[in-house]
């Protein structure tokens, strides 16, 4: 079965240490993808979705002025993320969902913890679905290799990046 990303009801969000011992929390604002879901043949389920990089937000203008721009993101050059599934595989209740997800340019491998949480008609009449999935990535290798040096050691921006996605879809038949 085909679906659609529902952006008004889904979320994509990320978590990184900043100083060593406090999390930032951020979003992108823009996304959208398609997916097939086959309850009986996991395999033959696929995902391919993109966010657009300008739309980072994390409460803090000064700070997504400052990911926009060629430290991190570089939104000139790399106006979006994109995932695209290879695998889809049953593991125990959930799914592992490998594929490439490529950031600033560059294409990694990663696999997403996600759960299928199931399906309803909403008030309109509409098929809709709900999924999440979870991964942790290295922003290093991504090419992401901004930060400072504290003066009481450690960097202001941790290398490890918590991806969380929520999302409602819309069956496109």
């Amino acid at each position: 079965m085909a679906w659609e990303i529902d952006p008004t009801h889904s979320h994509v969000n990320f978590s990184v240490k900043h100083m060593m011992f406090s999390t930032v929390r951020g979003s992108f604002k823009v996304f959208s993808g398609k997916l097939h879901i086959d309850e009986q043949n996991p395999a033959a389920s696929w995902v391919e979705a993109q966010a657009d990089t300008t739309s980072v937000d994390t409460s803090d203008a000064n700070r997504d002025g400052h990911l926009r721009g060629a430290d991190f993101f570089d939104v000139e050059k790399y106006p979006t993320i994109s995932f695209k599934s290879t695998n889809v595989e049953r593991a125990g209740d959930g799914y592992k969902v490998t594929g490439d997800l490529t950031i600033h340019g560059v294409t990694k491998s990663v696999v997403f913890d996600a759960e299928y949480l199931g399906q309803g008609k909403n008030p309109w009449g509409a098929t809709v679905a709900g999924l999440s999935a979870t991964t942790k990535i290295n922003r290093r290798d991504f090419g992401l290799t901004w930060s400072a040096a504290l003066e009481t050691g450690g960097v202001l921006v941790g290398d490890d990046v918590k991806i969380e996605i929520d999302l409602e879809t819309q069956n496109k038949g």
